[in-house]
């Protein structure tokens, strides 16, 4: 998939070591990895692998220490600077004195667009997460599900093809959780976007991604990239079907496999 498609994301050894007062810790090595234009790509692994600290250098929030990374062709900060991606924290960080409305139109604001343009956008990607009717309301007055889509209705607002989201749904209940999976996956349809999430979860992980990249703890290293071979469209029982629990398995078998339980 990704010889055929533009690369969005393309790292080359890419290595990133912490110095901290106990010395240095080593969160990324080696990693080589090619993410093409109109992928779901899910990243995975055991908590401290790595999986935020990746996405928080193709978002120019983390600087590598070894290794290259491209996004859209500039380096990260060139596309932080020409604001290339949008990004999706694991809360929703959202000002509560400020309307949903408000909330979306911040990055609007910041990017100096009319007042009109500000209100065309908007508009679009309230509509885009089913939050059509909410903008006057404020953070505290939604449900988390409806605050963490409307996280997501800012990071779309300034239109960019990559969407780096980091466990956006890990602290919602599951049926909440299941419903978001299914909106993600209309939206991402519906944009064409690029998306690379970061996530916990197997389920969500294959139900989600074409490419599921299994990472490994101590230091973070890719070490297994599955090809998902489910079709497009995925109504939620895809998640019964033999086809949906063998790609399961290998994550597993992936997860395990790269786990040290030497501590």
């Amino acid at each position: 998939m990704t010889g055929v498609s533009p690369a969005v994301v393309s790292a080359s050894k890419l290595g990133l070591t912490f110095q901290t007062n106990d010395g240095p810790v080593q969160a990324l090595s080696n990693v080589d990895l090619t993410i093409g234009k109109g992928e779901f790509v899910s990243f995975i692994g055991p908590s401290g692998c790595g999986k935020t600290t990746l996405l928080r250098v193709i978002a120019d929030l983390e600087k590598p220490t070894s290794g290259s990374i491209s996004v859209n062709g500039m380096t990260p900060e060139q596309a932080r600077q020409s604001r290339a991606y949008g990004y999706v924290f694991q809360a929703a960080a959202l000002y509560p004195w400020r309307t949903i409305e408000r909330n979306v139109a911040l990055p609007l604001e910041i990017m100096g667009l009319s007042r009109a343009e500000q209100a065309a956008r908007i508009k679009r990607t309230l509509d885009l997460v089913n939050l059509s009717g909410f903008e006057k309301k404020y953070p505290w007055q939604l449900s988390g599900g409806m605050q963490q889509r409307a996280s997501i209705a800012r990071a779309l607002a300034f239109d960019a093809d990559l969407l780096l989201m980091d466990e956006p749904f890990g602290a919602l209940d599951e049926i909440v959780r299941d419903h978001l999976n299914e909106q993600l996956l209309e939206l991402w349809e519906r944009t064409n976007k690029t998306i690379c999430f970061v996530t916990h979860s197997i389920p969500e992980a294959v139900y989600l991604s074409t490419r599921i990249v299994v990472m490994s703890p101590r230091p973070g290293r890719v070490s297994d990239v599955i090809e998902s071979t489910l079709p497009k469209k995925r109504p939620l029982d895809i998640r019964e079907t033999p086809e949906f629990l063998a790609i399961a398995a290998r994550v597993r078998d992936g997860l395990r496999a790269g786990h040290s339980y030497d501590d």
